[in-house]
């Protein structure tokens, strides 16, 4: 499928969405019996595989100096703030990919590689908190957005949301699957969030499906995706395309960036979606160190914001955002492709007892 025919797609399933229109079908009718079988031969590879259904447990504070500097198995985090700054409050919502299942270590999930990565970065402590559920489809989104703004705690500064991938196995309604999202995004910008969407992972990469389905995932996948970057930027948010980030990259090299049952990431593919993903947080917090205009050299540009959608899911790691409010041919978006940094992390401050002992010993030299 071309960029302008997913273009017109996914206009028409983000039209939907938002008027409540009816599904916009991601797969012709005559291919849904055979994708249904294949989809739960698919399930049952996956099933047998040896994740357990584990999810570690990552939320805690991350960041400068403290006595738990190290990792914490089941906590995450560096510990306390630095220099009285208050903590960056960063959430993930989503589904099994957000949560960070397939993986041991609660270090290895998105979540705390993305709050670490943005520790280094801000020179501040993050508060991770992770209240994405494995299994779920974008319906769920209402739930966790409602436990998120639900609590006595501040507002996240941040939200990190990744779905999609069972709306696609579950064939939910596209228009309904986009519907959920812009209103989960709608409401967290209305509180004061930034959100950052990691939409729909290429489906057509995973290891247990099988031709034609992984031809048909694929196209679905990057539908589904592209409304979901409309909706998304309609409502303020930003995204970054996981699709082509976890496709070719997974297809060739499945051993190392699949976990052990094939279906979720391993720590390897996980640290590769959420240095993808990093960039954005950091730029929509201020953060990142590049200029918000165009890199032509990159072909970055001002696209209608179906056509920046199309492009986005078919490359690794773009980012679509908001620009004009609109234009001949509707909502205009900003779309980047940012450098991705590997960044470490941040040093602990010194030690003040050391400091003050090695200048009591210069004065008495």
């Amino acid at each position: 499928m071309t960029n302008m025919s997913r273009a017109r797609v996914a206009r028409r399933i983000a039209a939907g969405a938002a008027y409540g229109g009816g599904g916009v079908g991601l797969v012709g009718a005559a291919a849904v019996g055979l994708v249904l079988a294949e989809v739960r031969m698919a399930r049952t590879a996956v099933h047998n595989g040896n994740s357990g259904g584990r999810v570690p447990t990552a939320d805690g504070r991350y960041g400068w100096g403290s006595p738990h500097s190290s990792e914490a198995e089941s906590g995450g985090g560096y510990g306390a703030g630095a220099l009285g700054e208050p903590p960056i409050r960063l959430t993930i919502l989503g589904d099994s990919t957000a949560a960070g299942q397939g993986v041991h270590r609660a270090a290895q999930t998105p979540g705390a590689l993305l709050a670490s990565g943005l520790a280094a970065v801000a020179e501040r402590p993050v508060e991770l908190s992770n209240v994405a559920l494995p299994g779920a489809q974008s319906d769920d989104l209402d739930r966790q957005v409602s436990l998120v703004l639900g609590t006595a705690s501040p507002v996240p500064d941040v939200c990190v949301i990744m779905i999609g991938a069972n709306d696609v196995t579950h064939r939910m309604p596209p228009t309904r699957s986009v519907r959920h999202l812009s209103s989960a995004v709608r409401r967290l910008r209305t509180a004061g969030a930034e959100v950052v969407v990691g939409t729909c992972p290429d489906l057509g990469t995973i290891e247990p499906v099988r031709q034609p389905l992984r031809w048909l995932a694929r196209r679905a996948s990057r539908q589904l995706a592209a409304a979901q970057t409309i909706g998304t930027v309609e409502q303020g948010g930003r995204t970054v395309s996981l699709g082509d980030l976890l496709g070719p990259e997974f297809a060739a090299n499945p051993r190392e960036l699949f976990g052990p049952d094939n279906y979720h990431p391993s720590a390897e593919g996980y640290a590769t979606a959420a240095m993808a993903v990093l960039p954005t947080v950091c730029a929509a917090l201020g953060l990142w160190p590049e200029e918000e205009r165009p890199d032509v050299t990159r072909r970055e540009g001002f696209l209608p914001v179906a056509r920046a959608a199309a492009e986005a899911a078919a490359e690794a790691g773009t980012e679509v955002t908001a620009a004009m409010p609109t234009g001949p041919r509707g909502p205009w978006a900003l779309l980047k492709r940012r450098r991705r940094r590997q960044v470490e992390p941040p040093a602990a401050p010194p030690d003040p007892a050391s400091e003050e002992a090695r200048s009591r010993a210069g004065t008495t030299e």
